[in-house]
């Protein structure tokens, strides 16, 4: 498994689809943290995008993870930024044993 950084950009006109679509976007979230796929994720504290941490086999799987996402299919993402990540010291390291 490893990890990915995914960063989500929340341009300013996609302000209403983000509205409309947080509540799917939150709960399709808690399901893949129930699942030990989504790590962490949370807003920026500017409000203009999040950070998601995911575990997944691959970049490939990654994406179709991604796709399932109500907030990215509702066009409340306008940028994604996708990096994988190997934590060494801290919580996450754990998930690379």
């Amino acid at each position: 498994m490893s990890i990915f950084a995914v960063e989500y950009v929340y341009g300013p006109e996609a302000e209403a689809e983000r509205t409309e679509h947080r509540p799917k976007h939150r709960e399709w979230l808690a399901e893949q943290a129930q699942a030990d796929v989504v790590l962490a994720s949370g807003p920026y504290g500017d409000g203009a995008g999040a950070l998601l941490i995911f575990q997944a086999t691959d970049e490939a799987t990654l994406y179709e993870i991604l796709k399932q996402d109500p907030m990215s299919r509702g066009g409340g993402v306008t940028g994604l930024k996708v990096s994988e990540w190997k934590p060494v010291i801290g919580q996450f390291s754990k998930y690379m044993a």
